[in-house]
């Protein structure tokens, strides 16, 4: 058989560009959102918890551009250790350890995290996270960040 197969990305080529974009994105302290359609698709969505301080559904580049910016609001540090991750189609189930550093306090939240992220064309179109306890997170975050959420 000399078939030539169809080249497609692994769960991790696409999670390691989708977090090579983001980062970019962010050291750039820019709001240029164009930045970020090399990994998410321009209409794009994310699922956030309603529980925390960046929850709901953030939609399109413009979304995605202004939960980063949310989260670095509230973060110093987000780090993922031992990343994991299958892939099934075009949908990616990723695994890791999230170590969480609010911004407000310098308090560190450290659990295991997943998330169901749906690409189409080789681009992020849907993600939703599932954080272990989100009322760690927000009890860590402090009643600071909660209330100029709130204001």
């Amino acid at each position: 058989m000399d078939k030539t197969l169809d080249r497609r990305s692994t769960a991790m080529e696409l999670l390691e560009n989708m977090f090579d974009v983001e980062m970019r994105f962010l050291r750039s302290d820019s709001d240029r959102v164009d930045m970020l359609a090399g990994a998410f698709h321009a209409e794009v969505v994310v699922h956030e918890p309603q529980s925390l301080p960046y929850a709901g559904d953030w939609n399109g580049l413009d979304g995605i551009g202004a939960l980063f910016h949310k989260m670095q609001e509230i973060w110093s540090d987000v780090a993922v250790e031992g990343l994991q991750a299958c892939q099934s189609d075009d949908t990616v189930y990723m695994s890791c350890t999230l170590r969480l550093t609010a911004r407000a306090n310098g308090a560190v939240v450290v659990q295991p995290f997943a998330e169901v992220l749906r690409f189409k064309e080789g681009r992020l179109i849907e993600g939703t996270p599932f954080y272990y306890d989100t009322a760690e997170i927000v009890t860590t975050l402090g009643s600071s960040v909660l209330a100029a959420e709130t204001a």
